[in-house]
């Protein structure tokens, strides 16, 4: 079925919303403002699901999409049909609206380019890329909503050293998944099915510390993504006023990147980095030898809270970078339980962040700061920094 649909607005997932005979249409390929033709792939009762076959009138942000292999249906790449200035307008409508509607923050936003990403261009940015494999061998990333590889000849998203690597190229035939990584300081490392080839360890070098990280690790994907994150990071503790005579936290710190940085920059305080993976937290502990100051501990985040809620205020300033779904109900009841002074929320889902703001400031904490920065271009996704304090 074909709709004609009038586009209204954007909304969170990459997609965007229209109305047909009172429901909801949310529309793929499209921008605000837009007449499309639409096919739509989904009925779901209430609400329909629809890609663009034929834009009637045209955004004047709307712009050839770089990749060809999103024609054929690839995902990873939804907003790359966008002017890349007018993907930030989105990202930062996205997040204000959730913030009024979940948290009732009226705050304005505004969505930060990557140093790299000042051409307009925003490609060549990924260390990390992954490839599935199809039963024929093909390499490539998946189509949107399905298991179905579509073959591609370029990377346009990925560093030059993966996409010159090639092997999106090749043959794969009886492997199933493909993972390559490309460190700051020249290491490149892929794995065919877990075996690992090239170089054994990943170094990254970022605000004036050296990571070395195993197969595996995690590491943010833009490769200016991780000094960005320093900096907001280490500009929020000083904007909240951080006390060097009390203890500090960095949750979900993987191997260390908050909390060795900040060790630096404030070395009478003390840290203790919480991370439930025993890898990350082993290459955390390398990667930090010469910090006094800072103490891993491998544990699940709540469970770790939970042992902390016989001292509350013990904490000065807690930073917590959860992963995409957030912090969730439980984690921030314990959080708020610890009474730490100050919080630096790193997020990368602005829904989820909505929510855990809504239920911080109702216990006492107060935005005091918010930075959102486009480590993901051409997607839907971006990263956000909010400063909390209490009282």
């Amino acid at each position: 079925m074909i709709l004609r649909l009038e586009i209204e607005k954007v909304a969170h997932g990459g997609i965007f919303i229209a109305r047909h005979e009172g429901r909801a249409v949310f529309v793929t390929g499209a921008i605000d403002g837009e007449v499309v033709d639409a096919e739509v792939y989904e009925d779901a009762g209430k609400y329909l699901r629809a890609k663009v076959v034929e834009v009637i009138t045209p955004s004047e942000h709307r712009r050839p999409h770089f990749w060809k292999a999103v024609s054929e249906g690839a995902g990873g790449a939804e907003f790359g049909h966008i002017d890349l200035e007018y993907q930030r307008v989105l990202k930062a409508q996205v997040l204000e609206e959730a913030l009024e509607r979940m948290a009732g923050i009226t705050q304005k936003v505004v969505v930060e380019p990557a140093p790299s990403d000042l051409d307009g261009k925003g490609l060549h940015y990924r260390t990390r890329v992954q490839l599935n494999v199809d039963e024929r061998g093909n390499a490539g990333p998946v189509r949107m909503r399905t298991n179905e590889i579509v073959y591609s000849r370029d990377l346009p998203l990925a560093v030059g050293e993966i996409e010159e690597l090639g092997l999106h190229l090749k043959n794969w035939s009886g492997v199933k998944k493909i993972s390559i990584a490309a460190s700051s300081t020249g290491d490149l490392q892929w794995s065919v099915d877990s075996k690992v080839q090239g170089s054994q360890r990943l170094v990254e070098r970022v605000g004036g510390r050296t990571f070395r990280l195993s197969s595996g690790a995690f590491w943010q994907v833009h490769k200016d993504a991780a000094a960005m994150l320093v900096e907001a990071v280490q500009q929020g503790a000083k904007e909240l006023g951080f006390d060097q005579t009390k203890e500090n936290l960095d949750l979900y710190a993987g191997a260390g990147l908050f909390s060795a940085t900040l060790s630096v920059q404030y070395p009478e305080a003390r840290f203790t980095a919480v991370e439930s993976s025993k890898i990350a937290v082993a290459d955390g502990e390398k990667s930090s030898r010469d910090l006094n100051n800072l103490t891993f501990v491998k544990s699940d985040v709540l469970q770790y809270l939970r042992t902390q809620k016989a001292t509350p205020g013990r904490f000065d300033t807690v930073v917590l970078d959860p992963p995409r779904s957030g912090a969730a109900g439980k984690v921030i009841d314990a959080l708020i339980a610890i009474e730490a002074r100050n919080l630096i929320y790193v997020a990368c889902d602005p829904v989820a962040l909505a929510r855990d703001l809504s239920t911080l400031t109702k216990a006492g904490y107060q935005l005091r700061g918010l930075r959102s920065f486009d480590i993901f271009p051409h997607t839907h996704h971006f990263e956000s920094v909010a400063l909390l304090s209490r009282g």
